[in-house]
């Protein structure tokens, strides 16, 4: 077994996986999408699968990496700058439960089934659907509660420029209401937004950096 040859592949593969996380983000490294958690699998299985094989030049090794590396960048760059791209990527967040009833065809859509439901309620202490106000499913997979006797709702209105349509429906406002607070507040657009909270009955909004 060629040591050295090894010793450089996981150099290489240490340095491409520091490349990604300056360009690409921090994300993979907490994945909140699938897409996150694929880009991890997929780089680990190259590192791994490759690093071992004396096979493989280096010189083979460093293009793998490289078009690895610029795939998950065009993926990337295309979510950021095309909402259609961004929703089949990543997914949207989904609401399962609206003020004490499950929406039964939002949970198939979403592939969970009642005894997922019922397990994440259980494992917070919930033992009764009645008991929730709003039950969203994260990307990641992760179920976030609100109960009837909490106030605020956890989620962002406004992500990236878009409005969260399932928050809207919560707050019983609809998107006019929203475009009308945005405009109120000195911006052109929604797509101005990057963050847009509501808190106690208001839209919080934080902007785009102007160019």
């Amino acid at each position: 077994m060629d040591y050295g040859l090894i010793t450089i592949k996981f150099i290489l593969g240490m340095l491409c996986l520091i490349l990604q996380i300056n360009i690409l983000g921090k994300g993979p490294l907490a994945p909140t999408s699938p897409i996150d958690q694929v880009q991890n699998y997929v780089l680990g299985g190259i590192i791994g699968g490759i690093i071992y094989n004396s096979n493989i030049t280096v010189l083979q090794f460093i293009m793998v990496l490289l078009i690895w590396t610029l795939i998950v960048f065009v993926v990337k760059f295309a979510k950021e700058h095309n909402s259609l791209v961004q929703r089949v990527v990543d997914g949207q967040p989904k609401l399962l439960i609206r003020n004490g009833q499950v929406l039964v065809n939002n949970c198939i859509r979403a592939g969970i089934s009642a005894n997922d439901l019922m397990f994440q309620l259980r494992s917070r202490g919930i033992y009764e659907v009645s008991r929730v106000k709003s039950g969203v499913l994260e990307q990641n997979g992760q179920l976030v509660v609100i109960e009837n006797d909490e106030e605020n709702i956890r989620f962002p209105l406004i992500n990236d420029g878009r409005i969260n349509q399932d928050v809207l429906e919560l707050i019983h406002h609809d998107e006019e209401w929203v475009r009308n607070q945005v405009a109120q507040a000195g911006y052109n657009d929604v797509r101005d937004i990057f963050l847009g909270e509501y808190i106690h009955g208001r839209l919080h909004l934080v902007p785009y950096p102007m160019n």
